[in-house]
């Protein structure tokens, strides 16, 4: 309701907009994304605006609006809380950096349609028309629309040429919006593969990360594969075909085939997905391959294929200019990932501080979908859901009953040994076997050279 409320709320303010400079004698569409997505049955997040009144004239109808793009004729206004460009109709002029124009021509709504990506994306909608929502199409994208297709307009080459991250864009509205890419424009992404690689790494970690927290993203990165764009993406992903895993561990095949079905099962149940999550499921195997190792007896191994696979995924989301937090949370997964093996064996303490990890709900998940994935086995993904409800009621790592103060009060010297003693105080007070502050400092007296004259003082003036 609340969604619904926001899109009418947004809907009458764009109006407001179009009303403003339609009055003042000028043409006035809205465009783009909010056409196409009222058409295809999503709802409507955002709606930009197209108009002939050239910017200075948009500026003096909105005095509180300022230019976003000067050199194209963008214009950002504010309206009952929400913001909307307003671009003048124009053509581009030549592209160079296969990003932007060299320069661009004002015009007429038709050579505006014209000069844009995919034919869904070049329609207009008159927004007083009567019946309301009445389409102005120049580029035939509503029969587009209605058949499904993603189609550049024009020469698609051409397109791909002017932007190359259209190349990604196509696959990103391919699995976002389930339309199918039709064949001339498919085979044009093909050839023009390498072209992405003079696009900036932050544009192409934009367009993956919406395809990777999108349903669709197992069909996303099958079509980056099979495009040959995963190539300037992550190119390491190609050493997984074909990286044959133990059938008897893995009945599904290879790390590549096992890693597309996690994609596809991620989200499933209708939980939240988080990037993170998304891209420590896409790489946690990604350090199989170079450590893939067949004994004498055909036994198929990947020792080591963790700590390796958090390395390589460093570099990559480095490469990819991921920010700390993200690049930290993905390689901890990745390296933590085959803990779960041994978390029945794990000592109390041991399982405690293993799930006391910032991420660890995610590890979780990415543990189940790895089980679901291949073997099918979740005794220990059961074993540690019945554990965390054990806990439900209490802290997994509680504050620790004794600290570097109390050593420092005591008149130990600060020192190597005091990260040793207190560690080991953790660990008892984590097992269950200390239980009181009185407990701890007495064990500590047992472990550590503490005069007990002082400690029995100590004790007594904290009242314990």
């Amino acid at each position: 309701m609340i969604r619904f409320m926001e899109g009418i709320l947004l809907r009458k303010a764009a109006e407001d907009v179009a009303r403003v400079l339609s009055g003042a004698g000028h043409t006035v569409y809205f465009v783009g994304g909010c056409v196409r997505d009222r058409l295809l049955g999503y709802s409507v997040k955002d709606i930009d605006i197209a108009t002939s009144a050239r910017p200075d004239e948009v500026l003096r109808l909105f005095p509180d609006a300022w230019e976003v793009g000067a050199a194209f004729g963008v214009v950002l206004v504010r309206r009952e809380g929400f913001s909307f460009e307003v671009a003048t109709f124009r053509r581009d002029g030549s592209y160079r950096d296969g990003r932007r124009p060299e320069d661009v021509c004002f015009t007429d709504a038709e050579e505006d349609a014209r000069r844009r990506d995919f034919t869904m994306n070049g329609l207009f909608e008159d927004p007083f028309s009567s019946p309301p929502g009445r389409v102005v199409d120049y580029v035939g994208g509503v029969e587009d629309i209605r058949a499904r297709v993603l189609r550049c307009i024009g020469e698609p080459d051409r397109r791909f040429e002017e932007d190359s991250l259209r190349l990604m864009r196509a696959v990103r509205f391919a699995v976002t919006r389930e339309i199918q890419v039709e064949t001339e424009t498919c085979s044009s992404i093909f050839r023009n593969a390498p072209l992405l690689a003079r696009i900036s790494p932050e544009r192409i970690r934009e367009e993956l990360d919406r395809i990777l927290l999108s349903p669709g993203r197992k069909r996303g990165v099958e079509m980056l594969v099979e495009t040959g764009l995963m190539k300037h993406v992550i190119p390491e992903i190609y050493d997984m075909i074909g990286c044959t895993q133990p059938p008897q561990w893995h009945p599904e095949g290879d790390v590549y085939t096992h890693t597309l079905m996690m994609l596809d099962a991620l989200g499933r149940d209708g939980s939240p997905v988080s990037l993170e999550l998304a891209l420590g499921v896409l790489l946690h195997d990604i350090g199989k391959p170079p450590c893939r190792q067949v004994d004498e007896t055909g036994r198929i191994r990947f020792s080591g294929h963790d700590k390796e696979g958090s390395s390589m995924a460093m570099v990559i989301l480095r490469r990819l200019k991921y920010s700390n937090a993200v690049v930290d949370a993905v390689c901890s997964m990745v390296e933590r990932h085959m803990r779960f093996i041994n978390v029945r064996q794990m000592r109390k303490s041991t399982l405690r501080m293993f799930m006391n990890a910032p991420h660890f709900r995610e590890e979780l998940e990415l543990h189940r979908l790895d089980c679901l994935s291949s073997n099918g086995l979740m005794d220990n993904w059961q074993f540690v859901r019945d554990f965390m409800d054990s806990y439900r009621n209490a802290p997994l790592v509680p504050p620790p009953l004794v600290t570097g103060r109390d050593l420092v009060n005591l008149g130990l010297s600060p020192g190597p040994d005091f990260g040793k003693w207190l560690s080991r105080l953790q660990e008892l007070q984590l097992e269950g076997t200390l239980r009181t502050r009185e407990e701890a400092l007495l064990q500590l007296g047992q472990i550590a050279p503490v005069e007990q004259n002082a400690l029995a003082e100590y004790l007594k003036k904290l009242a314990l």
